[in-house]
């Protein structure tokens, strides 16, 4: 389908909505419709279709036109390669095995599984779209541990988190792997295997759209015989004209590129290595070179891949040169091999190729624009040719032939066989080595009422505009929802009146004011003007149109930009309270960055909304406020001690003894209202952070926090003074006493 050059904006005049259903009608009307809903909807999608009908030229052109943070990931190592993009199981770092709900994972406790890197944790908290192609091999088991792992950096409270998601596959093709063993445990929480019978997708109003348009097969004919084998809806005819095909005896002509499709790799590699042990002419071994991280179950072609003069290949690569004579799945013959370069006839077109490179990657981000892109993490160079006399069903899917040899006799599971028929362009390229009987064509009836419930949930013009209009409302509502901070900084409030308020008192009470401005001033007046924004939406079916709706926004970002600084900003202009108790000073730091990550959201949204509200500009605020830096770490460095032999001349730098003297001075009563130094209290935590480090001591075993307040506020002058001070004894005093004074005094210790 010819698409055209413009990217239609979600806030479109109806004119130019006009114009988008006609080009709808004039076009692919459901690939078009599923367009619409990937860019503009936030409705989780199931696209589906016949073999050849377009999915991957569709995700294709997704990835190069949305806006969205989104990734792409499927279920094996060459699907994730040619969808560009990565496994399941390694961006969600999922160990192998099953996902059993409050239970044990793949042996291992579910809380130790995810040690996510900051790069994967600010994709997670910024992702916008899921895309998980080949979804018909996907568990519902694996579809739930995403769904646990997206709760947890992003919406606790939705399914996903609240991302999107975009399934793509057919489910009468490849289906999902449960072995004897783990079925008996997994049908405990599922109905079937299969993606949809996953509980968090449940949970969620998803849409199906069917591709319809097949555009690898032009024979109505054979079209409607692969349909008939999709559904199993074989009739003794429709057979009949499957088996004109056997020809058990049949060898194929030189002249002609031909490809068994087996069912088992060991099928395929044995008439592989055969026939290429059958020509006349001389081995060449070429061996691949692989750097970084690119797993063996990830590699396109063999590591040591023999070739010779005359062997049947098949391009395992699309061309990326200007060229473009050669793609991934054309077939040839090897006429020479010259160094490095292997010549191929393909037809009546010699081509020639030498190593190429696969690229693994991994999602990175910018915490500077928000974007999400990929990073290589090894490469896989070998000459793009594997010996293709054979292919493995499985490894088929997704790849077109002009002749094929059937050989599906022994298929064991669902969707074999169609798709090893669904593979040719014509019925007249199509031998079948072994018959087609009634039983190796089998459909799953979880399948069929699945596929019954997809055709009453797919979509239509009339429900886009509805489900645009609701995105957009939603999207708006969100923005001015200040529930969440709420909730959060209420929790923070709790966790500051329990923990801080003996040594720093000011602190706490200025968080629990802050708490309830934010409940007063921003939450209550949000849920009223959501109320405003809900009679709004109606008054037009674009946001463009609705100049009511546009007048109230303006302004709005405008007031909440400045409430919310004026609110909000004077807590997070302090640094946190130095804390003791690691598992307290922990619960705080994760409680504080999440709560800060909340606002420089809402101000980045704000900020870039001021003028006009706009889709990207959200997105793009809203990712980049994501990937902030931790705003918890201190940045200064800690200062060096003085070593024990320095110029022991100076009386500031010499420890002294302090001898136990009866009637020694009383202790003094601190004030913790108020920290009257912060230069001073700055520097005892650094010092205490260095000589911590020197020891391989915590911090507290060095010197609690209440009782450097304490030398803060009362500056001590002598050791007597020093003593004076609760939480330094005798000890303390010998041995760091000299410092602690110098730096009272403002001395530097070096």
């Amino acid at each position: 389908m010819i698409r055209e050059a413009k990217t239609y904006n979600f806030f479109t005049h109806n004119s130019e909505l006009l114009r988008i259903f006609a080009r709808m009608e004039q076009n692919n009307t459901e690939l078009e419709l599923a367009r619409n809903y990937a860019l503009y909807t936030h409705r989780n999608i199931f696209l589906t279709g016949k073999a050849g009908t377009g999915k991957t030229s569709f995700l294709r052109r997704l990835q190069e036109e949305s806006k969205k943070r989104m990734i792409v990931v499927a279920p094996t190592g060459v699907a994730a390669i040619n969808a560009g993009g990565m496994t399941i199981h390694s961006f969600f770092q999922l160990a192998p095995g099953l996902f059993l709900p409050g239970k044990m994972v793949a042996g291992r406790d579910q809380r130790n599984r995810y040690s996510f890197s900051k790069q994967k944790i600010n994709i997670l908290r910024s992702l916008s779209l899921l895309v998980i192609d080949e979804i018909s091999m996907v568990r519902a088991d694996l579809l739930d541990a995403i769904d646990d792992v997206l709760r947890r950096y992003q919406d606790r409270s939705k399914p996903f988190g609240g991302v999107q998601l975009l399934l793509i596959g057919d489910l009468q093709q490849l289906a999902p792997v449960a072995t004897e063993s783990e079925w008996p445990l997994l049908q405990e929480f599922y109905a079937t295997p299969y993606f949809f019978s996953s509980t968090a997708l449940a949970q969620t109003d998803f849409v199906c759209i069917e591709l319809k348009h097949v555009y690898r097969q032009q024979d109505a004919d054979f079209v409607s015989l692969l349909n008939a084998v999709r559904d199993n809806r074989l009739t003794p005819a429709t057979l009949q004209t499957l088996n004109s095909r056997y020809r058990p005896q049949f060898r194929p002509p030189d002249s002609e590129d031909w490809i068994t499709l087996t069912t088992h790799n060991h099928q395929a590699a044995q008439l592989n290595n055969r026939r290429l042990q059958e020509l006349p002419t001389e081995p060449v071994t070429f061996k691949a070179t692989v750097t970084g991280d690119f797993p063996d179950s990830s590699f396109p072609t063999d590591a040591e891949l023999t070739l010779k003069v005359g062997a049947q290949v098949m391009f395992c690569k699309n061309d990326p040169s200007p060229a473009k004579s050669f793609y991934n799945g054309r077939i040839g013959r090897i006429t020479a091999i010259n160094g490095d370069e292997v010549t191929v006839q393909c037809g009546n077109q010699q081509v020639k190729t030498g190593p190429l490179a696969w690229t693994n990657t991994r999602y990175v981000t910018d915490s500077a624009t928000g974007t999400i892109s990929e990073e290589s993490v090894g490469n896989f160079t070998q000459i793009p040719l594997r010996t293709a006399w054979a292919i493995t069903i499985h490894k088929s899917q997704g790849l077109t032939f002009d002749h094929a040899i059937i050989n599906a006799g022994r298929a064991f599971s669902h969707g074999q066989v169609y798709v090893a028929l669904s593979r040719c362009r014509t019925l007249e390229g199509m031998v079948l080595s072994t018959p087609i009987t009634a039983d190796v064509i089998t459909s799953d009836p979880n399948v069929v009422q699945f596929n019954d419930y997809a055709a009453s949930h797919t979509p239509t013009l009339e429900t886009f505009v509805r489900d645009r209009r609701a995105f957009i409302e939603e999207v708006l509502c969100e923005i001015f929802d200040f529930s969440a901070i709420s909730m959060r900084l209420r929790y923070f409030a709790r966790l500051a009146s329990e923990h801080l308020s003996n040594y720093f008192p000011a602190y706490a009470r200025m968080v629990a004011a802050t708490a309830t401005q934010v409940d007063t001033e921003l939450m209550a007046v949000g849920v009223k003007f959501q109320q405003q924004i809900h009679q709004l939406t109606p008054l037009a079916e674009s946001y463009h149109d609705n100049n009511a709706l546009r007048d109230r926004i303006h302004k709005a970002m405008a007031y909440y930009a400045k409430a919310t600084a004026q609110t909000l900003g004077e807590l997070f202009e302090q640094e946190l309270p130095e804390i003791d108790n690691e598992r307290t000073r922990e619960t705080i730091e994760s409680e504080y960055k999440l709560l800060r990550t909340d606002y420089d959201e809402k101000m980045a949204i704000f900020i870039a909304c001021l003028s006009e509200f706009a889709l990207n500009a959200y997105w793009d605020a809203k990712a980049r406020a994501s990937m902030t830096e931790d705003t918890t770490k201190k940045t200064r460095a800690p200062r060096k001690r003085k070593s024990k032999d320095a110029d022991s001349s100076s009386s500031a730098a010499a420890s002294p003894t302090v001898r136990k003297r009866k009637g020694a001075s009383a202790k003094a009563t601190i004030d913790y209202e108020v920290i009257r130094d912060q230069a001073l209290y700055r520097r005892i935590l650094e010092w205490r952070k260095s000589v911590a480090a020197e020891k391989k001591l915590p911090a507290s075993y060095i010197m609690p926090v209440h009782t450097i307040i304490g030398i803060t506020n009362l500056q001590p002058r002598t050791l007597e003074d020093l003593l004076t001070i609760p939480g330094i004894g005798e000890k303390t005093a010998s041995e760091y006493g000299a410092e602690l004074l110098e730096m009272v005094a403002g001395g530097t210790v070096m």
